[in-house]
């Protein structure tokens, strides 16, 4: 038996408020986890511990390291001319993005590079690719400077794809982890360095960086899961954009453009220390809050207090924080489809390129598992790829002169430059990882890396530039895919070649509920996505503007065949059963779209939103006024809602009063 339409959303709702208690269960076991956890300190490893290696190489061996000297020179000097060309032209912007039913500023500055037509989803924001340039793809969308950046990124691009997958090479990634260890552990000052490293950084931060926490119960929890990138920021919800933070770049960074063709600090390559040899156990360090002392203890018997948490923890797995990403309908697409590994050689089909400079992103937080230090973006997945597909990422710090020629392994300067920070996804017994980037670092995270374990990023003193590249899950976030969606939901229009009268081919309601989701979809996902984004993507590049406008008209063409449709609902004569179905089919999609329009309208008009300058600030767009000639139906449509709502109320009275009758009847025949 089929349920109607009004009894499938019902159903949806139902499963939406199982799905918040569900969300509210998991916040407060961590709520009670954190509780157990206390002050403790979970250990975690950094290339001058004994250790580090092995650690490296048993629990973290999908990650793999390309120090910048292995990389081509000419193929750095192009991509650090394209990044900062991309900064110079204003294409590194803070997202507005929603989380937990709020809108936030992303404390990174971000822009999307990619295939033409490839699009990418988190956090209720679908970014739209700027095309990269390729040999044989030399477009008109941009001018010659953005090209030739463009064009740096896919050859990058393309470096990785070929670079990332080849299991030949795996040596030289080993070989990259034992230089790096044996760089730290040929000088003999270094681990007393990092010693008075690690027992600062796990001390409790007195700064503003734990403000939030102290809120309350809720607002600590969220504090110490910051699961959601990096949009936990200090930024609050009144503040935009500074223009401090422009200038305060311009005048740190301006020289630097002229210094792009100068070769890196390349590091040393000494042996790797005897210590870390294959088979030799060594132990891990612990650092409690506020240890002023580091010792090298067994693992069996230096954390009895965080082991005895195990328990705690039984209910928490990997799988649980998949489920969490793909509900929430982030990356390419929030529909969900099903996951396939990654076919044959790595295609990375999008690169999301961050920008953050730990001067103009106020009171970062502490990272609050292992005592790390200062997080740029919190721990978490890289979201909706294509399953077991790897990760790039190029690392570029600009250069600071007072600390020209300072290795960042040399123990004073490891604390002041980037690092990544991994640890195994809910587990407390694993010790986490850190690892120091020099400037045109890559790294990769590999196999099922991303899936099993988490990362953050660890702030430095100067400012950084990071290239990410991904196979993104954009099968229904790509042009190509809500054109076909356009043409099957248009399909059904039929329009008469000498009158020039539209109509309908088919009232069936599977047909009817199918082109009005599409008609959802173009507005909600693409139409007012786009242009939520202000004038961004005009600014840069012009080649998303046909194909919006296409769709666009596309859209117009569907509330023709909205009106339509109401038409057939409100005509005489119709049979009743299909009148009332074709009635909820349609209450249906137009409630969930006037619900969906003063959403957006709410968020286009927030006061976070007029924070924005006016080439950024959101485009409330589609909207027209209610007596505009060239569109079919009005903007607000809570008077045909209530004209349909009341039709049905008016055929379920007709139908239990024709029961009533008949029933009735049937009773004197009877008696009769």
């Amino acid at each position: 038996m089929r349920c109607s339409e009004r009894g499938c959303v019902n159903t949806t709702l139902g499963n939406m408020k199982r799905s918040g208690g569900s969300e509210s269960e998991k916040r407060r076991k961590k709520r009670r986890l954190l509780q157990e956890l206390g002050d403790q300190r979970i250990p975690y490893l950094g290339p001058s511990d004994h250790g580090f290696q092995q650690l490296w190489e048993t629990s973290y061996s999908g990650l793999a390291l390309r120090r910048s000297c292995s990389l081509p020179e000419e193929l750095h000097g192009r991509v650090e001319a394209a990044l900062f060309t991309l900064r110079q032209r204003g294409c590194f912007l803070r997202d507005l993005v929603k989380v937990r039913d709020r809108d936030v500023f992303t404390a990174v500055s971000r822009v999307l590079l990619g295939q033409p037509g490839t699009t990418y989803r988190y956090l209720d924001t679908r970014l739209f690719t700027i095309p990269w340039h390729t040999d044989e793809q030399r477009g008109t969308c941009c001018d010659p400077d953005l090209s030739a950046a463009c064009k740096a990124l896919w050859e990058l691009n393309c470096f990785f794809c070929s670079d990332v997958g080849d299991r030949k090479e795996g040596d030289v990634f080993k070989q990259c982890r034992k230089e790096l260890v044996g760089a730290i552990e040929s000088k003999p000052s270094v681990e007393g360095d990092t010693e008075s490293k690690d027992s600062e950084e796990s001390k409790p931060s007195d700064d503003g960086g734990d403000s939030e926490s102290k809120q309350s119960e809720e607002g600590e929890t969220e504090s110490k899961h910051s699961d959601d990138w990096d949009i936990e920021s200090k930024y609050s919800e009144e503040e935009g954009p500074s223009s401090k933070q422009d200038a305060a770049w311009e005048s740190r960074h301006g020289d630097e453009m002229g210094d792009l063709k100068t070769k890196q600090t390349e590091l040393g390559s000494p042996t790797a220390s005897k210590q870390h040899s294959e088979g030799k156990h060594t132990g891990w360090k612990h650092r409690p809050a506020g240890s002023t002392e580091t010792e090298t203890t067994d693992l069996g018997t230096q954390e009895k207090p965080v082991a005895e948490l195990k328990h705690s923890l039984s209910g928490y797995h990997i799988e649980d924080e998949e489920d969490e990403d793909q509900q929430s309908g982030q990356g390419c697409s929030n529909l969900n489809p099903a996951k396939t590994p990654c076919p044959g050689p790595t295609q990375f089909n999008v690169t999301l390129l961050n920008y953050m400079d730990p001067a103009a992103m106020s009171q970062l937080k502490e990272e609050p598992y292992y005592g790390m230090g200062k997080m740029a973006v919190g721990w978490h997945h890289d979201e909706n790829l294509v399953s077991l597909s790897p990760v790039a990422v190029y690392s570029y710090s600009c250069h600071d002169d007072d600390k020209a020629g300072v290795s960042s392994e040399e123990g004073p300067a490891e604390k002041g430059c980037w690092r990544i920070g991994l640890k195994v996804a809910w587990d407390i017994h694993t010790p986490g990882l850190t690892l120091p980037l020099q400037s045109g670092d890559s790294y990769y995270l590999r196999d099922d890396l991303n899936r099993t374990h988490q990362h953050c990023v660890l702030a430095g003193d100067s400012a950084r530039f990071s290239s990410t590249h991904r196979v993104a899950e954009c099968s229904t976030g790509t042009l190509d895919y809500i054109q076909s969606r356009c043409r099957e939901a248009l399909s059904n229009l039929s329009t008469d070649p000498e009158t020039g009268t539209h109509s309908l081919l088919s009232l069936l309601p599977a047909t009817l509920q199918g082109y009005e989701e599409i008609h959802n979809e173009v507005e909600f996902e693409w139409l007012r996505q786009y242009w939520f984004q202000g004038q961004r993507y005009t600014r840069f590049c012009s080649w998303w503007a046909r194909p919006m406008e296409q769709l666009e008209n596309d859209w117009r063409e569907m509330e023709l065949m909205t009106q339509l449709l109401l038409a057939a609902v409100e005509e005489e004569g119709q049979p009743e059963e299909g009148r009332r179905e074709m009635a909820e089919t349609l209450l249906t999609a137009l409630t969930d779209r006037q619900q969906h329009r003063q959403t957006w309208r709410d968020r286009c008009h927030s006061s976070l939103a007029k924070t924005l300058p006016p080439e950024e600030a959101p485009v409330d767009r589609p909207f027209w006024a209610d007596d505009d000639p060239s569109m079919p139906l009005p903007f607000d449509l809570a008077d045909i809602i209530n004209r349909v709502e009341s039709l049905l109320w008016r055929s379920v009275a007709d139908t239990h009063k024709r029961k009533q009758t008949h029933t009735h009847t049937h009773l004197n025949n009877s008696l009769i």
